[in-house]
C-alpha cells in the first residue's frame, strides 16, 4: 500500500526542525492503485527537483565572493525549492493531494541566508495539517490487520485443499462413483485446487519481499501470477455455471446419455477462461502494460469482470428455471420416487452453491472498488478460502450415494482381514 508506506517519512519531514529527504525510487512505472498515487506524484516531484539540479551543476557558477553566489535548488522530501540570491526567500504552497493533506493552499517560506536555506516556516506540519491516516499507530494496526487476515485465509484455502484433494481421491478410486456428474464435480473441484494455489504463488511473488516497492513493481513472474490467479477465478466460476448448466440438462433430458455433453462442458469451463485471460493479457499488454495487473481500477479489468457477471447472472436465470422444474417434476404422479430422490440429492447442493458463490460479487460489483474494502477483502478472501471446503463438504462428503459406497468397501475390507485372520488362524491349528 503505497500511502502507509509514504506517510511515515511524510510524518518525520513535517515534525523534524531540519527536513528530511524521503527515499522516493525513481518512478519507472505509472501507479497501479489509487494509493500509489500519493507515491508516483513526490516520484514525479522529486525527478522534476533533481533535474534542476542536474543542470545547475553543469552551469558554471557567476564570479563573486564564496558565500555571496545564493542557495542552490533543494529537495526537501516534500518540495522542491528554487535557487535565490543570498537575502530572498522563497514560497511554496502544500502538496495538493486528496485525502493526505488538510491545506492545499497555506504557503511555507524559507529564506536564503549565507548559511544556507532557512529552516521552513511556519514548518510543514502545522502548515499543511497531515490528515491522520497514517501514524506509526496507524500503520502498525493496518499492518497488523493485514497479518491477520492472511493467516485467516491461508488457513482457510489449506482446509480447502486438503478436502478437496480427498474427495478427488474418494471419486477418482470407487468404480460405481464413475459417472458424467462426478466428473463434473472433479473438475469443479480442480477449480477450486487453482484457485487456491494461485492465491499462494500471487502471495509469494508479490509479497515475499517486503523491501519491494509494489507501487513500481512490473516484472514478468508478478504479472504471470496475476494471470494464473484471474484464470483459476475465471473457472471457477464457470464450472459452477457448468453445475448449473448439468443440472438442469438433467431435469430437461430424462431419457437422453449426458455423456455426449460431457466436452462441451469442458470446453465451457476450461476453454472460456482461458480465452478471456487470453484477451486480456494481450489487451493488457498492447494497452495498459504499467505494474504488476492486479489493479481494478483500469478500463481493461472489464474484461476479466464481465464474463464473471455473465456466469454468475446466466447461473442465477439456471437457479429460477431449475427451481420451477423442480417443483413441476416433484408435484407429477408420473415421476417414480427413485427419480425424486436423485433430484432431490443433486439439486440441493447445486441449489445452495448458486446463490451463495454469487451474491456477494453481484453486490460488490455494483459499487466502486474503493467502497467497502474490508467488507470485500473479508468475504472474498476470509469466507472465499473455505468455499472449497463447502463445496467438497456438500457434493463428497455429505453425498449419501458416496457414503453408502465407502461404507460397503469398508465393510468389504473388515470382512476379507476377517477370513485373512481366520484363515491364518486355523493353518496355525492344523499345523
Amino acid at each position: 500500500n503505497g500511502e502507509y508506506w509514504l506517510v511515515p517519512c511524510l510524518l518525520r519531514s513535517f515534525n523534524a526542525r531540519h527536513p528530511t529527504v524521503c527515499p522516493f525510487p525513481p518512478p519507472k512505472v505509472q501507479a497501479t492503485h489509487p494509493d500509489c498515487s500519493v507515491v508516483l506524484y513526490f516520484q514525479e516531484q522529486e525527478a522534476e527537483c533533481l533535474e534542476i539540479i542536474r543542470s545547475e551543476s553543469q552551469t558554471p557558477a557567476p564570479p563573486g565572493p564564496p558565500g555571496q553566489q545564493g542557495c542552490l535548488t533543494e529537495w526537501d522530501g516534500v518540495s522542491c525549492w528554487s535557487a535565490v540570491p543570498v537575502g530572498q526567500s522563497r514560497a511554496v504552497a502544500c502538496p495538493d493531494i486528496l485525502h493526505v493533506f488538510k491545506k492545499s493552499k497555506a504557503l511555507i517560506q524559507r529564506n536564503c541566508t549565507e548559511s544556507g536555506w532557512s529552516f521552513p516556516s511556519p514548518p510543514y506540519y502545522n502548515a499543511c495539517e497531515l490528515e491522520a491516516i497514517g501514524g506509526n499507530n496507524d500503520t502498525e494496526a493496518k499492518a497488523s490487520y493485514f497479518v491477520t487476515m492472511k493467516v485467516l485465509y491461508t488457513c482457510g484455502y489449506s482446509t480447502s485443499l486438503a478436502a478437496l484433494f480427498l474427495a478427488i481421491g474418494i471419486f477418482s478410486c470407487f468404480r460405481k462413483l464413475h459417472c458424467t456428474r462426478n466428473s463434473i464435480h472433479i473438475h469443479f473441484f480442480t477449480s477450486f485446487i487453482l484457485r487456491g494455489a494461485a492465491v499462494f504463488i500471487k502471495d509469494a511473488v508479490l509479497f515475499s519481499d517486503e523491501s519491494v516497492d509494489h507501487c513500481t513493481m512490473s516484472t514478468v513472474n508478478c504479472k504471470a501470477a496475476i494471470a494464473f490467479f484471474q484464470y483459476s477465478v475465471l473457472a471457477n466460476f464457470y464450472w459452477l455455471l457448468v453445475e448449473g448448466m448439468y443440472l438442469q440438462t438433467l431435469l430437461l433430458l430424462t431419457f437422453t446419455s449426458d455423456r455426449r455433453y460431457i466436452w462441451w462442458y469442458i470446453l465451457i469451463g476450461w476453454g472460456v477462461p482461458m480465452l478471456t485471460v487470453c484477451v486480456w493479457v494481450v489487451t493488457r499488454m498492447q494497452y495498459d502494460n504499467h505494474g504488476c495487473w492486479d489493479d481494478h481500477t483500469s478500463l481493461y479489468w472489464w474484461v476479466i469482470k464481465a464474463p464473471i457477471l455473465l456466469a454468475i447472472f446466466v447461473n442465477f436465470l439456471i437457479f429460477l428455471n431449475v427451481t420451477r422444474m423442480l417443483a413441476q417434476k416433484i408435484r407429477s404422479p408420473d415421476i417414480s420416487k427413485n427419480y425424486k430422490q436423485q433430484y432431490m440429492r443433486l439439486t440441493k447442493s447445486t441449489l445452495l452453491l448458486i446463490p451463495l458463490f454469487g451474491v456477494h460479487y453481484v453486490v460488490f460489483a455494483l459499487f466502486p472498488e474503493n467502497i467497502g474494502v474490508d467488507a470485500r477483502l473479508y468475504f472474498e478472501l476470509v469466507l472465499g478460502s473455505y468455499q472449497g471446503f463447502l463445496v467438497a463438504l456438500l457434493y463428497c462428503f455429505l453425498n449419501g450415494e458416496v457414503q453408502a459406497e465407502i461404507k460397503r468397501n469398508w465393510g468389504k475390507w473388515q470382512s476379507s482381514m476377517e477370513s485373512n485372520v481366520f484363515n491364518l488362524a486355523t493353518q496355525d491349528f492344523t499345523a
